[in-house]
């Protein structure tokens, strides 16, 4: 099985890309509250709202990404956790604790949400949270961002790693302009 299948080999969530849904914030919610019941021993802070689903207004994939961020990865049974509330393993691509500690809601193949653990004093999450905020406060750049997510999505709706990795100039270019908070 690889990070972009389900259960039995396939991935069932092609990259589609919807008008943002005022449900998203209360969907969030209710999983945020779980999350972090299970993982409040470990957690070094709330739990946060990430990607598209987090910007009013914003289209996005119908996938409710979530931030939890741990002191480190040493000590804490995730897995347990996480699987004890309902949520399944689902490794991503890149380093081995990224891979290790992502899970997805209600399965891997037709999730609707995606926990992202990652450990405090990581620089990633924080690179993270300042491009929703930007997004947040700034409705020109977040609709040139839904338009270019579309236009790749329309392109391919299968290919995950060519999508992210088209995204990822728009991104890295906005962050590289903004304050490093």
């Amino acid at each position: 099985m690889t990070e972009e299948s389900g259960v039995d080999g396939r991935r069932r969530d092609p990259i589609e890309i919807v008008d943002y849904d005022s449900d998203w914030p209360t969907a969030f919610e209710r999983q945020r509250t779980r999350v972090e019941a299970a993982l409040g021993p470990w957690l070094a802070g709330p739990v946060e709202h990430i990607g598209s689903t987090s910007v009013p207004g914003l289209a996005a994939k119908p996938i409710i990404d979530m931030l939890a961020r741990v002191p480190d990865y040493r000590g804490g049974d995730f897995g347990s956790a996480m699987s004890g509330i309902g949520w399944s393993h689902a490794p991503e691509p890149g380093d081995e604790a990224a891979r290790k500690w992502s899970f997805c809601f209600p399965d891997i193949g037709w999730r609707t949400h995606h926990l992202h653990i990652v450990e405090a004093d990581a620089e990633n999450w924080r690179s993270l949270l300042r491009f929703r905020d930007h997004l947040r406060e700034n409705p020109a750049d977040a609709a040139e961002y839904g338009r270019l997510k579309r236009l790749l999505a329309a392109a391919d709706a299968q290919d995950r790693p060519r999508y992210r990795a088209a995204k990822a100039p728009f991104i890295e270019g906005l962050l590289h302009g903004l304050d490093p908070r």
